[in-house]
Parts: structure tokens; C-alpha cells; sequence
């Protein structure tokens, strides 16, 4: 499957929007002025997607910005009521649009902070993913127009501290999963985890295209489970606490499994995402739509020749 077919079921088939389950999409314009309390120091505004607000002393930590310079004013609007002092930076977990692409909303003095690896991403890719999300609706469309994009004014490699007064943020890339530079943020001492893509509650995992990685999944999952978060803010679907992270590692682990024991019998990668799907269906039945576990067999095929 194609990536920009595989990304729109995904979409499509995402959390509390599945596509099976309301005739059309879900809208992505943020909720104004509904902002969730996480923890002492941490805020969400809750919708496609989940961004949050990390709010010190001296400055203040907006993660993700919503599609496009409309949501991403919704998104400065709400940092500006809750920060305590005028510093301001924005970091995003990865660089697809909804996630992304209202960068230039926030005001000139926001510092952007990027993986490098992200904003290689980013620049290869941007207007590929942005024509495919103004496909999906009129609104998003709308959203998308004139989109200008800076670069960040800090790039790091694997992890860079922001200190914030009182507070600290962790930023991490720790290698591809769901894209090659995602990143995830670990909120010190509230120990509070924003993990993009790769933590959420009971949504399959999205694995697009070759830079994802089934086996880099699992080793950041491993890594993240000494965190012990108290909360995890997703990117996408509800908050949770750490035992978020033993589950999305249980089920991708026993995806990996199966696939790799279907490989072994010969099946095909095709004939394996099908038995896997239909297998999954009746096993996971509370975790959300099953449409991507193709893209994910597929991966454990390529990764284990």
C-alpha cells in the first residue's frame, strides 16, 4: 500500500474518528478556550491532535501547534493566558501536518526547537504531506493555505534539556518508529510523558512507510518504561498513566511475533497482514480499527529478510 493511501486509512480509522464510524471526517480545527489540566505544570488542548503546553517561571513549552495558522493562533492564544513569562518555545513530535504546519502563527520571538533528523524529514517532505491533507476536505484545505514554514532555531541530535524555571523538559529522539524523527518529550518533575505517536491508548500503531521501524518501536518503548510517567499525554485518542506503555509494547510484540511465525510457515507478507488482521480482530477487541496492522506486517517482513 502506497503511503499516501496507507496514511489516509490510517486517518481515516483513527481513534474516536474512525471513518467506520461517521460519515465524515473529523473535524480539525482545535476547541477554543478548552484547555485540560495534566499536572502542576502541564496542559492539553484535547483534539486532532492532543497538544500540550509546558508552562515554568521563565518560559514556556508549546508541543505541536494543530494543522495550519488557524489552529496554531488557537494554540498561542491558550499558551499566552496560562505562561507566566513572555519566553516562548515550540518543539513538534514529528512532521506531519496536523502536528507541524501552524508553526507560523506563533509570535517572531518563539524558539523552535527540532530533532535534526525531524526537520530533515521535514524539509523533504512537508509539501508532499500538506497536498495530501488538503485533499481530504474542504477544511482542511482551508487550514493549509499559505503555509510558510522557518527553520528551527535549534537543531540537536539525540536529547537537549530546556529548563524552564521550576520544571524541566527532555527532549528525545531516540531513532525512527512511526517516522524517522520522532521525537517525545519526558516533563521533569512532573512526570508527565508527551510521546507523539508512539505511546497512545488502544490505537494500532501507524507505520507508513520504509522509515518506520517495528524493531526501533519496541527498543523506545523499552527505553521509555524506566520513566514510569504518571501521566502520557498522546498525540492522538485519551490520556493515560505508564501502564500505557506495557500495553502498546505487548500488542506490537505479539504483532512481530506472529508475523515472524507466518514468515517462517512461507506465507507472504499479504497473505500474512490478512491472517494477522483477521487473527487481531477477534483478539484485540478494544483497541481501535485494525486497517493499519498491514503496514506493520509488512515491516516486521522487511526488517527480518
Amino acid at each position: 500500500m502506497p503511503v499516501r493511501t496507507s496514511f489516509v486509512v490510517w486517518l481515516l480509522c483513527l481513534g474516536p474518528f474512525c471513518f467506520a464510524q461517521r460519515p465524515e471526517l473529523p473535524s480539525m480545527l482545535l476547541p477554543e478556550d478548552s484547555v485540560t489540566r495534566v499536572s502542576e505544570h502541564v496542559y492539553a488542548i484535547v483534539g486532532f491532535p492532543n497538544v500540550g503546553i509546558v508552562v515554568g517561571d521563565r518560559a514556556t513549552l508549546v508541543v505541536d501547534t494543530g494543522l495550519g495558522p488557524r489552529n496554531g493562533a488557537i494554540v498561542v492564544k491558550q499558551a499566552e493566558k496560562l505562561a507566566k513569562a513572555p519566553a516562548l518555545y515550540l518543539t513538534t513530535t514529528h512532521f506531519h501536518p496536523e502536528h507541524a504546519m501552524g508553526e507560523q502563527a506563533f509570535p517572531a520571538r518563539t524558539v523552535i526547537v527540532r530533532p535534526a533528523v525531524q526537520q530533515d524529514e521535514m524539509d523533504k517532505h512537508a509539501q508532499e504531506f500538506m497536498d495530501l491533507f488538503r485533499g481530504f476536505s474542504a477544511q482542511s484545505k482551508a487550514l493549509l493555505e499559505d503555509v510558510k514554514l522557518r527553520p528551527p532555531d535549534i537543531r540537536f541530535d539525540k536529547e537537549i534539556k530546556l529548563d524552564l524555571g521550576g520544571v524541566t523538559a527532555r527532549l528525545m529522539w531516540l531513532g525512527p518508529a512511526h517516522t524517522a524523527g520522532d521525537e517525545l518529550i519526558f516533563v521533569v518533575p512532573d512526570s508527565v510523558l508527551i510521546p507523539g505517536d508512539i505511546v497512545q491508548d488502544r490505537i494500532v500503531p501507524n507505520m507508513p512507510n520504509a522509515d518506520a521501524s517495528v524493531k526501533n518501536w519496541l527498543a523506545i518503548l523499552d527505553q521509555l518504561e524506566p520513566l514510569h510517567p504518571r501521566v502520557v499525554l498522546p498525540d492522538h485518542g485519551a490520556l493515560g498513566d505508564g501502564s500505557l506503555i506495557g500495553k502498546e509494547r505487548a500488542f506490537l510484540l505479539d504483532l512481530q511475533t506472529r508475523s515472524l511465525e507466518l514468515k517462517r510457515q512461507g506465507k507472504s507478507a499479504e497473505e500474512a497482514a490478512s491472517m494477522v488482521t483477521a487473527e487481531f480482530k477477534k483478539k484485540y477487541t478494544d483497541w481501535q480499527t485494525m486497517g493499519p496492522v498491514t503496514n506493520v506486517v509488512k515491516r516486521v517482513y522487511a526488517e527480518n529478510p
